[in-house]
């Protein structure tokens, strides 16, 4: 039996020409190769196409780290097994409401989230779009970082501008611990609220780009 539509939950940002994900990285340009009126000339009366390029740098909208983002000879796009990105059990921390930014290691203390898709519901995903965005987002300490690889976590999800502080300088020990660790990370989801704490399964697949490190996800969970 097919799923029913109301068993998904999208947690993508959509993608459109002038979008800004992170500030300072150039936004996506859609331009037309073929529009549907000059294709008219080259098919059959009644059939017509539109064939559209778009120009973006591979961190846009909700899209996927992997270790060759951050590691020279880390595994690329085109190297991530299915396993590490599609139909995961998803647990889904609550954190709108902590009086710090950086998630520490003890919101994950005493759990078993081995083979797991740990997502990080900040709310932060609020802001996206607007200037907020880039002022004061959560995100994963270190420490936090090294006890999810600790726990054999499979990918690490956020909904919020960086898996790592980007006002701390040049330090980003989140992403080079997790991707140091084969732990592919998503970075700017949307929607975490509509899942519940376990249960969901998570999905993320980037296509497979050789020597590219990060590309743009379609992320959606499956309800139980």
């Amino acid at each position: 039996m097919p799923a029913s539509a109301s068993s998904f939950v999208d947690l993508s940002h959509e993608i459109s020409a002038g979008l800004a994900t992170y500030p300072g990285l150039p936004a996506p340009v859609i331009t037309p190769h073929l529009t549907r009126a000059d294709s008219r000339s080259r098919y059959a009366e009644g059939t017509e196409f539109a064939m559209d390029t778009i120009t973006m740098i591979g961190n846009t909208g909700t899209y996927l780290d992997s270790p060759f983002h951050r590691y020279e000879g880390g595994v690329d796009l085109a190297g991530l097994p299915l396993e590490a990105l599609a139909d995961l059990p998803a647990h889904v921390f609550r954190c709108e409401q902590a009086s710090e930014r950086g998630i520490p290691a003890a919101v994950f203390d005493g759990l078993n989230l081995g083979g797991t898709a740990v997502l990080l519901h900040t709310g932060w995903d609020r802001h996206f779009g607007t200037a907020a965005y880039a002022s004061s987002a959560p995100f994963l300490t270190g420490d936090g970082a090294r006890a999810l690889v600790a726990a054999g976590v499979t990918l690490v999800g956020i909904d919020s501008l960086n898996i790592d502080d980007t006002e701390s300088g040049g330090e980003r020990p989140a992403h080079s611990l997790l991707l140091a660790a084969g732990i592919p990370v998503v970075e700017h989801l949307t929607g975490l609220g509509g899942l519940p704490d376990r249960g969901a399964r998570f999905t993320a697949v980037p296509p497979r780009v050789r020597d590219f490190g990060t590309f743009p996800v379609r992320a959606f969970a499956r309800l139980p």
